[in-house]
């Protein structure tokens, strides 16, 4: 299967993805602090964190199949529509009631842009790329939520009862941000994809994608890192009100945690050369279980920060290789739809892991929830170990050459 000529599309794609995450990044703390502004405790915090997941949980698979059935780059667009209107109206809301339903309109958003950009990057990369191409795409994600979070501290402010102003100028902030993703959208997605769209007629069952080898533990791993993700910029504010640290401190923190991801994401290709995807999962998410359970403890502020950049480079792993597990798993005409299934599972996390987090945190303590998504990533370790391979692991580019070295297996294909 060739791969696409040039590679400008998956430049752009990064940029757009960069500022469409940014603005998602920013946005979420700030609406964590727009609602304590508002006297959110921490269970609301929770359930207005679990909303945002909410509808993209079951706007996921119809998205999906639309995609498997057409082209994607029309989702991009809406995505960062929807992303923008609903910063800009998450920071005008006056009711936590409002704050929650706008933040689930900007968790829509983010899921059409995502699924849009993912099925782009799995049609036009040929099996071997897919490890590299995915690893790159998700920089755009980390570069995203380093940028995000540091501009969110540096606008909010709680002195002199500021934080309902401040967390509401950081709303409007990330829908403009958010904007800026249109000026990378042209001429993303190529007239003749490597997979093209299916027939019409040849949808694959849900369930028959869900019990395909490979795609239910891509799916729980993927749900596993990105919860642990979203709780950690979710809670890490609410940690730092009750530690006394500043919310420019706090943003630091997350902004390191999503440095070391991109560090992680750029070495990516040696890794799994040296370990193995299996093995790299499966040592990146127990690493990532005893770091998570370490933010629990009352270290000083340069300890959380070292465990938040060993905590972001075992996290940078589980994202883009569970994409690669579930596309060469699933069926050639449903590779947009087990995308899909696995945002879906993406977004059950995020329902349920803030929302569980919210209830352990009002019964426990407000570091509780990250000894919860040490036990969560412990599971997606043993799923891990589990799993059977896919296939052979992508073999990356030879230097200076631009195509992958020929495998046996690409040999038997092509005689």
């Amino acid at each position: 299967m060739p791969s696409t000529p040039g590679r400008a599309w998956l430049l752009r794609l990064v940029i757009a993805f960069s500022f469409a995450q940014g603005a998602v990044s920013m946005a979420r703390p700030a609406v964590s602090y727009r609602a304590l502004s508002l006297g959110a405790d921490e269970r609301a915090i929770g359930v207005i964190a679990g909303v945002y997941a909410l509808l993209p949980l079951f706007a996921a698979v119809p998205l999906g199949r639309r995609t498997d059935h057409g082209r994607c780059a029309p989702l991009l667009p809406v995505g960062v529509v929807l992303i923008s209107g609903g910063c800009a109206l998450s920071g005008t809301a006056g009711t936590l009631g409002a704050l929650a339903a706008w933040s689930g309109v900007m968790g829509l958003g983010h899921l059409c842009f995502v699924i849009g950009a993912q099925s782009i990057v799995a049609r036009q990369s040929a099996p071997a790329e897919q490890d590299r191409n995915f690893g790159h795409f998700t920089i755009g994600a980390s570069l995203g939520q380093l940028i995000g979070p540091v501009a969110a501290g540096y606008v909010i402010s709680e002195q002199d009862g500021a934080l309902g102003r401040t967390s509401a100028l950081a709303l409007i902030v990330s829908a403009v941000v958010a904007a800026v993703s249109f000026s990378s959208l042209w001429r993303i997605e190529q007239v003749r994809s490597v997979a093209g769209p299916s027939k019409r007629g040849d949808k694959v069952p849900v369930i028959g994608i869900l019990r395909t080898r490979g795609v239910p533990a891509g799916i729980f791993i993927s749900l596993a890192v990105l919860s642990a993700t979203d709780i950690l910029t979710a809670y890490l504010p609410v940690v730092g009100e009750h530690r006394g640290i500043a919310p420019a401190t706090v943003g630091v923190l997350l902004s390191l945690r999503a440095a070391a991801t991109i560090a992680c994401r750029l070495v990516m290709t040696p890794l799994i050369n040296l370990l193995g995807r299996t093995v790299l999962i499966v040592v990146t998410c127990l690493l990532a279980a005893v770091l998570c359970a370490g933010i629990a403890l009352p270290v000083p502020v340069w300890g959380l920060g070292v465990i938040l950049v060993l905590l972001g480079f075992c996290l940078g792993v589980g994202q883009p290789l569970s994409m690669t597990t579930v596309v060469q798993a699933a069926p050639e005409g449903a590779r947009s739809t087990a995308l899909a299934l696995r945002l879906t599972g993406n977004r059950l996390g995020q329902v349920a892991a803030p929302a569980g987090a919210g209830l352990i945190a009002g019964v426990a303590g407000v570091a509780a929830p990250f000894v919860m998504l040490g036990g969560l990533l412990l599971v997606a370790a043993g799923l891990g170990l589990r799993r059977s391979p896919v296939g052979p692991s992508p073999i990356p580019p030879l230097p200076g050459t631009g195509a992958p070295p020929e495998t046996p297996l690409l040999k038997r294909r092509r005689g």
